[in-house]
């Protein structure tokens, strides 16, 4: 008599055996409406200038980056995050562009929003390190250190420029202490009670964002171990989880994606608020260098890491190929 609960009864490949079964009983799928666009706009190009260490990403014009945000509207991505890019003439202590209403990123929100409306979710990124001459989320106290209470304050003032420019969508990433709810707070008083705020609720202090330096034309003297995480730790992040959270974080995220897996799936246990992770430039970099040199498949790549991702908990990804993935996804279905 056969037994079915052990082998040879079970036979658990017999649900692998053709790409049509497979696909029958996939757990984990990636959907086009999953994906969220970081796109760079850099002020004072004609054209777009590329990204040395991240083959494929651009710093965009503002015409490039609304055609940009029409491709991905096509393809079916749910969002674009976007990041200004300032001349560094314009750079200074105070960060002062990251909330003069013509600055960069102000003028390329009203622009994406002008151009695809609410056919996209347009997020901007609240931070000062494009904006400052020193490079640091913040702005600094006497002794050079970033002074957290002082950058809330510009934080406060950046999200109203921001709502104001059409973001639906803010995203603070300088992991200052009390940022969600002074945020919040700031876009209440205006009567802005409609933009959301994504939370980047465990930004890890992680070598792999190199490459986003260049596409920020980064000036960042030092590191940012005192405000982003220290890798080592789990506990900490769900100790920032709670208090997002307590302050009106209405989306949260994990920061780099894949080498925090175990967070992500710990904070999409954790809560019922929708969780996004970032797929970083240096996750990106490897990819397609390692794809360059025929080391491995990079369609397959790309699919692979994408899944995982999905599979530990995250609802949306911030990806540089979300365009390209969403046609490909488009395509099969």
């Amino acid at each position: 008599m056969t037994v079915y609960g052990s082998f040879p009864g079970a036979r658990p490949r017999r649900l692998r055996t053709t790409p049509a079964m497979r696909r029958m009983v996939a757990e984990t799928r990636v959907h086009p409406a999953d994906l969220i666009l970081p796109a760079f706009v850099r002020e004072g190009i004609s054209e777009p200038v590329a990204i040395s260490a991240m083959p494929g990403v651009r710093q965009h014009t503002l015409e490039t980056l609304r055609k940009a945000a029409v491709e991905a509207v096509e393809a079916g991505v749910a969002g674009i995050m976007l990041f200004g890019v300032p001349a560094d003439e314009k750079k200074d202590g105070a960060g002062t562009a990251g909330t003069d209403p013509d600055g960069i990123l102000q003028v390329a929100l009203r622009e994406v929003r002008a151009e695809v409306g609410d056919d996209l979710v347009i997020m901007s990124d609240l931070c000062l390190d494009e904006y400052t001459d020193h490079g640091h989320c913040g702005v600094l106290d006497a002794d050079g250190r970033v002074d957290n209470d002082a950058t809330l304050e510009r934080y406060a003032e950046m999200a109203q420029v921001q709502a104001d420019a059409g973001a639906h969508v803010v995203g603070p990433s300088g992991m200052m202490d009390g940022q969600v709810g002074v945020i919040r707070d700031a876009l209440d008083s205006i009567g802005r009670e409609d933009v959301s705020v994504l939370a980047y609720t465990a930004k890890y202090s992680s070598a792999f964002y190199g490459p986003f330096r260049e596409a920020v034309g980064s000036s960042l003297r030092g590191d940012r171990k005192t405000y982003q995480q220290d890798p080592a730790n789990l506990r900490e992040s769900m100790r920032e989880l709670a208090l997002d959270l307590h302050e009106g974080a209405d989306m949260v995220m994990v920061k780099p994606a894949g080498p925090y897996l175990d967070v992500l799936a710990k904070v999409a246990e954790a809560v019922d608020v929708p969780v996004a992770a970032y797929q970083i430039s240096g996750e990106y970099a490897m990819i397609e260098a390692a794809a360059e040199r025929g080391w491995i498949d990079r369609d397959k790549a790309i699919m692979e890491s994408l899944t995982g991702i999905k599979r530990a908990g995250a609802n949306m990804i911030l990806t540089y190929w979300a365009t390209e993935v969403a046609r490909w996804i488009g395509r099969q279905g």
